[in-house]
């Protein structure tokens, strides 16, 4: 069995957010193990929680069995006193199977969404409704905790993630005031809320 094959159908059983997530990283420019750590950190803040450096460690050692990255010699020009450290770098391997998953998790939320939708509609409408409000309270929180952050930084990746947040929000808004509408309407046909039977 050739090893990409392999590889792929390996990739596809790693459930871990951390390792797809340190994956793009490496997939970003090669780095060691402390570097990544700190990256991890900065890169993505509170969006995915780092509970120990450790953790990275770990994720490092499980996409190198699945051959998405590869060890490669450390800058000889580091200290004579030490071995220089290892440097990871995704393997071409990894640089597909993160842009699989990458489409995977845009399809899982999408479907998401729907779910969540159907499932509302299941709801006697004022409880529907209760849903909603909370919903909406989420959805302004984060907006608040967003815009609460560090100035705007410049790097594309800080770009494209504000501005994602920034439409799914309006987009999430206009889709409340819909559902919220539709909702009123339904409690304002049921019987004995018409104005011709009061």
């Amino acid at each position: 069995m050739e090893p990409y094959v392999h590889s792929e159908r390996q990739a596809g059983t790693m459930r871990s957010s951390i390792a797809w997530a340190l994956l793009g990283l490496v997939i970003e420019r090669s780095s060691y193990g402390w570097e990544l750590v700190e990256r991890f950190r900065r890169v993505y803040g509170g969006a995915l929680e780092l509970s120990s450096p450790r953790r990275v460690y770990t994720a490092l050692e499980s996409l190198k069995v699945r051959e998405l990255v590869e060890e490669v010699p450390g800058d000889e020009r580091e200290s004579a006193s030490r071995q220089p450290r290892p440097r990871y770098r995704a393997t071409e391997h990894g640089v597909g199977a993160y842009q699989d998953w990458l489409l995977a998790q845009m399809e899982e939320a999408r479907q998401r969404s729907r779910m969540f939708a159907r499932q509302l509609a299941l709801l006697e409408p004022r409880a529907a409704l209760e849903v909603i409000d909370e919903y909406e309270r989420g959805w302004l929180e984060d907006a608040d905790e967003a815009a609460a952050l560090e100035p705007h930084r410049q790097d594309v990746a800080q770009r494209l993630a504000e501005e994602d947040e920034h439409l799914a929000l309006e987009a999430r808004l206009s889709w409340i005031r819909y559902a919220r509408r539709e909702l009123l309407a339904m409690i304002d046909e049921r019987p004995g809320n018409r104005e011709d039977e009061r």
